[in-house]
Parts: structure tokens; C-alpha cells; sequence
């Protein structure tokens, strides 16, 4: 049984500010602690739900935020931040499971802690086939490409009932419960542990689930930040302005409008970050 990991950082229990997960800060430091935590619990239930192999990406940020050798399961590591794939680099279908650990619910959505998809100075909602989405729904579309079942997704209730929203029969671990974007009530680090450890043995005893089932042709439509964004965005082949903010883009091949989607959102990181 080789499951894949897909760890972010907003999702962990206890954290509810960007001091906590970004930079090299005291909070930072003690923010990849509490996810290391949370990584090593998940891949404590797979290897007691039968896995026999981890390989965990770490798609956070600048992308290096765990300690190598402190992986539980000896599980492999992928890390740094330039990675064709992004938040979904290394997975094949050589897989039988992935996990989503640590998520966070998209802007679009229900209030969620450090809420965003992908970049939160340029993305202001993202549409799958019509439905919004986070991160996790636009990640879904690598795993449907590959055919891998998502069975575990921990992180606050907005990141698990998006999951949910696209992959009902997904495992969930709500670790905190959103009250605006800057404030949660958080579950005792142990526990919360517990409860991931729990549900991650669960997600890989019944690892045979189907992948997402996404509709072909999928459609992506992006609302910007700002008009200029949403022009920039049209820039990618197979991309159009459907309103000032608004773009669209559709295709047969998941992995290639997945692909697309990234490639927008690092075009547009320039500007996003123009003061």
C-alpha cells in the first residue's frame, strides 16, 4: 500500500495567523513544529491501516518547512519550491491512496482561517464545473488524471466540507473550527493528533475507494483579484476573459487545465505583489 501525502500548513490545529506559517520568525519555527506533529500523526494511522510506503510533499510555501529525518515511517520527502506540479508533484498512478493534510478552506467558501487558493493576493474564488472550490477540489483534478482515490483530508470544517463537496466518501479530520479568517477555536494539539491518527487508519482500510469522479470536459473559472490579473491570465493558451475579473478555461485533459491553472497563478504572482 504507497500512499501519497500532500501536506499545507494553514490547516494545522493552533495556528490562525501568517507569523504562525510563514517566514523564519519564533511563531514560524513553532508553527512547523505543530505540522511536523500533525504529518508524522497521519503517517502514523497509514503504516497502522497497512501502508507499506509514504512519500509526502511538502507543498507549503517555500516548500521545505519539515525536518527530513524527524519523518515518521521513513517517508520519502519532496520539498522545495519549483515543482512542475506544485501541491500535487510526484504523484503517478503507482499510488493507492493520497492525503490531504493541513488544509485550509478557499476564500469563495464559508469563513476559513488564512482562507485562499493558491495565491491569496491574486485569487479571489475558483470555480470546478461550477462549484467553488479550494485547493483541495483544484488538486482533485491530478488525482482523477492519475486515478488515485484522496480517502484522508484534515484541516479546519470549510477545507473538509469542500473536500467533502467533490469526494463524498473521503475521510475527515476537523482539527479547528473557523470563526473568521484570523481566529479559530483550536482542538489540544495531542488530541487533535489523535484524531488524525485515527482517521488516517481508517482512510487506508478502506483505500479502495474510486478517484474523483470530475466531470470531462472539467472547466475552471477564476475570479481575480484585479482586472489586470485577469487580463495577464489570458496570456496562457486556452484561457478567456468572460467578465473584468473573471476567466475561463475548460479542457478534456485534467492534468493539462491543472496545469494551466498553475501557470496563471505564477504569471500573476508579479503583480500580485506590486505595492
Amino acid at each position: 500500500m504507497k500512499v501519497y501525502v500532500s501536506t499545507d500548513m494553514e490547516g494545522t490545529a493552533g495556528i490562525v495567523d501568517w507569523a504562525q506559517c510563514v517566514g523564519d520568525g519564533p511563531e514560524a519555527a513553532a508553527g512547523r513544529e505543530l505540522l511536523l506533529a500533525e504529518v508524522n500523526a497521519a503517517i502514523d494511522g497509514a503504516l497502522a491501516g497497512g501502508a507499506t510506503e509514504i512519500v509526502v510533499n511538502d507543498s507549503h510555501s517555500v516548500m521545505r518547512n519539515l525536518a527530513p529525518e524527524r519523518l515518521h515511517g521513513r517517508a520519502a520527502y519532496i520539498s522545495g519550491s519549483h515543482k512542475p506540479l506544485y501541491m500535487m508533484e510526484g504523484l503517478d498512478p503507482s499510488f493507492d491512496a493520497i492525503f490531504f493534510v493541513s488544509y485550509h478552506g478557499s476564500m469563495g467558501g464559508d469563513p476559513a482561517v488564512l482562507s485562499h487558493t493558491y495565491n491569496p493576493r491574486a485569487v479571489a474564488e475558483v470555480r470546478l464545473n461550477g462549484q467553488v472550490v479550494g485547493e483541495s477540489g483544484v488538486n482533485a483534478l491530478v488525482a482523477a488524471h492519475h486515478g488515485v482515490p484522496i480517502v484522508l483530508v484534515t484541516g479546519d470544517q470549510t477545507a473538509c466540507e469542500e473536500t467533502v463537496a467533490v469526494v463524498p466518501r473521503v475521510e475527515t479530520a476537523v482539527v479547528k473550527k473557523s470563526i473568521t479568517r484570523f481566529a479559530a477555536e483550536s482542538l489540544h494539539p495531542e488530541v487533535a493528533r489523535d484524531l488524525i491518527r485515527a482517521a488516517a487508519t481508517r482512510a487506508v482500510e478502506l483505500a479502495d475507494r474510486p478517484a474523483p469522479d470530475i466531470a470531462v470536459p472539467s472547466t475552471l473559472e477564476v475570479t481575480w483579484r484585479t482586472a489586470d490579473m485577469a487580463e495577464m491570465a489570458t496570456w496562457i493558451r486556452g484561457v478567456e476573459r468572460v467578465a473584468p475579473r473573471v476567466t475561463r478555461a475548460g479542457d478534456t485533459d485534467r492534468l493539462r487545465l491543472f496545469r494551466t491553472f498553475i501557470t496563471s497563478v505564477l504569471l500573476t504572482r508579479g503583480i500580485a505583489l506590486e505595492r
